[in-house]
């Protein structure tokens, strides 16, 4: 089972708030404004900060 993409429209960035978006392979969530990516384990979205990798 893949990840629900219907999440993503209730799903922000825990840091900016801002818009999240679903990686091409389907492994983590990331954030433009703040270049962020949050992992996503097991088809759960790991939402905390100090888990998400830096973009840069």
């Amino acid at each position: 089972m893949a990840f629900d993409k219907e999440l993503l429209d209730i799903l922000v960035c825990p840091k900016c708030k801002g818009e999240l978006e679903l990686t091409s392979e389907e492994d983590g969530l990331t954030c433009n404004a703040c270049k962020l990516k949050y992992p996503i384990q097991d088809e759960i979205p790991i939402m905390l900060i100090d888990q998400a990798e830096s973009l840069n």
